[in-house]
């Protein structure tokens, strides 16, 4: 947890040496908040998979075992994050995290607290049935995780010609992007060569406005936000009165 705050207090910090302009860093904070309530209950009290795995890392050389755990669990955080832009129900939630107009290290944790649940519900134990992480192994990729504060900072470096190699500011930028010819792009995790194969990678071109129409007002917005669309709908159809509704965005 410290070493995780310390680095996205130290990249907050460059951003605005940087570029000292207005961020959404109160909602992103409570947001925070309320991911890392939920990832401790999460470790802490949800029933780890234990059915046996495809393959024993500890029965592997380790350098094997280890980038075999990286490659597994980034391909199914892929494709979930491919699932969030396909399935409208996990869209609804997914969208609070591309709401911010502003993308900073701060917006790393601006997720639907309910995120996190359907992950250890399907992704995690999945990636554990293809192959269960040493206890180090598990270490160090939640270490390397970290370097998702990095991929969402408000930081314009761009891998170039090897941006296909690493995820980037520059990278996910583009997957963040308000413009409609940057859509269903980008989903990378850490390891573009996924977009690669799909056909969905696109090498950044420049450094695009990003978030959505609406945004969350309050803390409330943040815990009710997946069903505030339908909820007004139906408030409009019960009082006869017209409601203010964000409009879909299928956006990546």
């Amino acid at each position: 947890m410290f070493a995780g705050f310390a680095i996205m207090a130290g990249i907050t910090w460059l951003e605005r040496l940087r570029n000292p302009g207005p961020s959404d860093w109160v909602r992103n904070l409570q947001a925070y908040a309320l991911d890392f309530g939920i990832s401790y209950f999460v470790h802490v009290y949800w029933p780890k998979w234990m059915g046996g795995s495809l393959l024993d890392a500890a029965a592997m050389p380790y350098w094997l075992a280890l980038a075999l755990v990286f490659v597994t669990r980034d391909f199914t955080e892929w494709l979930f994050h491919i699932a969030q832009h396909r399935l409208p129900w996990l869209w609804a939630m997914h969208s609070l995290h591309h709401s911010d107009t502003e993308m900073t290290a701060l917006t790393t944790n601006r997720h639907f607290c309910g995120d996190r649940l359907i992950k250890a519900l399907t992704i995690w134990p999945l990636a554990t049935m293809i192959i269960n992480p040493t206890s180090s192994m598990f270490v160090i990729y939640a270490a390397f995780s970290l370097y998702h504060y990095f991929v969402h900072a408000s930081l314009k470096v761009d891998f170039g010609k090897w941006s296909w190699l690493l995820n980037s500011p520059a990278y996910h930028r583009r997957h963040h992007s308000r413009l409609p010819e940057h859509y269903d792009t980008n989903f990378a995790t850490l390891f573009p060569v996924f977009d690669v194969i799909a056909g969905t990678y696109r090498r950044p071109d420049g450094w695009p406005p990003c978030g959505l129409d609406e945004a969350p007002r309050s803390f409330a917005d943040l815990l009710d936000w997946p069903v505030r669309a339908p909820l007004r709908r139906w408030l409009a159809k019960v009082t006869g009165k017209t409601a203010e509704i964000p409009a879909a965005n299928a956006e990546a």
